[in-house]
């Protein structure tokens, strides 16, 4: 008699795993330390993502897989593929990067933000964020997806009496549950016509759906996808995305434009191309459409912002975040129509890669100008060459890369891979919708840029930049410039393996 016991490979789950062990000893930690070590909590969870990531250098060497069924080796609920680490990778790099922000934050907040509870949520949600791309089964999914949401409702209502946070932190938290329990229907859906929930089964029973059940399998399609385009901020599930990223604390809208998106793309490259590529004449067009709306009014948004509004730079860099967006999703919609569905994929991964670390570095950037300029307006950048000639260099850099020009040249590489993809696909009429899109970016990613080195008004007076930032700001301009020199290499780390 076989055992039903299933084996459990620790290295392959080592990466979410530490994050989250790390997470439970930070909180238990901030119950016997006092207030003036507190600060110990951060580096130590700095320390815990640095390590999460290290370990998944041993797992580069071959596929593995565990919690797999007793009866079929193949049939697994976590993978760590070459898809896999590539996420792992980014989501761990982000939040690494959104701690080095948030050591910073925290000392200026002089306790008005509670360090335990922070860096507990931030490696908890870290943790579901690295365990999504793993995922093999829909519960899983769903599971890792909330591990990765509910830590972030929190993260963005942690301001005390903050009246804005706990706003923004209620849009948020109300929308993503609507979507959530949507998403949990289609999954019910998906899983009675076919009586499973492994995503490679799925794949094989779901073409056989007895005629009756087909539109029940349909709507549970669709429905499934609700919840990772929510978590993309696609249109029209993008409406939480400014309130969100202007009422939390600055490091954690940096964590969700990146980490987010990544368990939102992640979750939809899964179901849609793992799971149901049957099914690419329901979600290929839809996903075409959700992008074409989403980069128009995320750049039409962004657009409008007024230079003099308060935190109008966080609100641009979040209406960008959603007109980002868009451009990812036009490889995953590309998938449904391409012979080579794992190539349209490694599009998105290539894009999330570069989109990952010029973010996060604009970011570092503004919660520099922040600790002079707590309003945050696009207006308070103007002269920052004068005070701070290299971070309005890299900020210059950053927002060139995200416009797709030189010298940014990792986002002209990342632009031209998307937008052939979309060529290659056959959907001509999305790849001229991008190129107008491209066109009404740069507009006000120049002008911002151009702000950045007029003559100030006032006397300068200079930024001293704490030591965190400087190394969130120095890694992502390392790397960001680093891939401009060698753009390629990106294609080929992102290559998934899913296929």
């Amino acid at each position: 008699m076989s055992s039903l016991v299933q084996s459990v490979d620790w290295l392959a789950i080592a990466p979410p795993t530490l994050a989250a062990v790390v997470g439970l000893v930070v909180l238990v930690a901030d119950l016997f330390i006092g207030e003036e070590k507190k600060a110990v909590l951060g580096w130590v969870s700095v320390a815990g993502l640095a390590a999460s990531a290290l370990l998944l250098l041993p797992l580069l060497d071959g596929d593995r897989a565990t919690f797999c069924l007793t009866g079929d080796a193949h049939t697994c609920s976590y993978t760590a593929d070459r898809f896999t680490l590539v996420i792992q990778f980014l989501v761990l790099g982000g939040a690494l990067l959104a701690a080095l922000l948030s050591v910073t934050a925290l000392k200026d907040a002089n306790k008005d933000l509670p360090e335990g509870e922070f860096w507990f949520l931030l490696l908890s949600s870290a943790a579901g964020a690295a365990l999504l791309p793993a995922s093999r089964d829909l519960a899983t999914l769903i599971v890792a997806l909330e591990v990765a949401s509910l830590p972030a409702f929190a993260l963005v209502g942690i301001k005390r009496g903050d009246k804005k946070s706990s706003e923004a932190a209620l849009k948020f938290f109300l929308s993503s549950v609507t979507a959530t329990a949507v998403s949990l229907m289609g999954v019910s859906f998906v899983y009675a016509t076919t009586g499973t929930l492994y995503l490679t089964q799925i794949a094989d029973k779901i073409q056989h759906v007895d005629g009756q059940f087909h539109t029940l399998a349909q709507a549970g399609v669709v429905l499934t996808l609700v919840g990772f385009a929510f978590k993309t901020a696609a249109v029209p599930f993008h409406f939480w995305v400014p309130d969100t990223y202007v009422g939390a604390p600055l490091p954690v809208a940096a964590y969700l434009s990146v980490v987010g998106k990544a368990v939102g793309f992640s979750g939809l490259i899964l179901v849609t191309v793992v799971a149901l590529p049957s099914y690419a004449n329901v979600w290929g067009p839809a996903l075409a459409a959700l992008a074409a709306l989403t980069m128009t009014v995320g750049n039409v948004g962004a657009l409008r912002q007024q230079a003099t509004r308060a935190y109008s730079a966080v609100r641009l860099l979040a209406w960008s975040s959603v007109g980002q967006a868009g451009y990812l999703l036009v490889p995953i919609a590309s998938a449904a129509y391409s012979k080579d569905a794992g190539k349209a994929v490694g599009s998105t991964v290539a894009y999330a890669l570069m989109y990952a670390v010029v973010n996060l570095g604009a970011f570092a950037v503004a919660a520099l100008v922040a600790r002079t300029s707590p309003l945050n307006r696009i207006s308070d950048y103007r002269g920052l060459y004068a005070k701070s000639p290299l971070s309005a260099l890299m900020l210059g850099f950053f927002l060139l890369c995200l416009a797709g020009l030189p010298p940014g040249i990792i986002g002209l590489f990342a632009k031209v891979t998307v937008f052939s993809a979309a060529v290659d696909a056959g959907l001509g009429w999305l790849a001229v919708v991008m190129a107008v899109n491209v066109v009404i970016a740069l507009f006000y990613y120049l002008q911002w840029t151009t702000l950045l080195f007029r003559a100030p008004e006032g006397e300068p007076e200079k930024h001293r930049v704490p030591a965190p930032l400087t190394a969130a700001i120095a890694l992502t301009a390392v790397l960001g410039i680093a891939l401009s020199g060698a753009p390629q290499l990106v294609l080929r780390f992102s290559a998934t393996g899913l296929f």
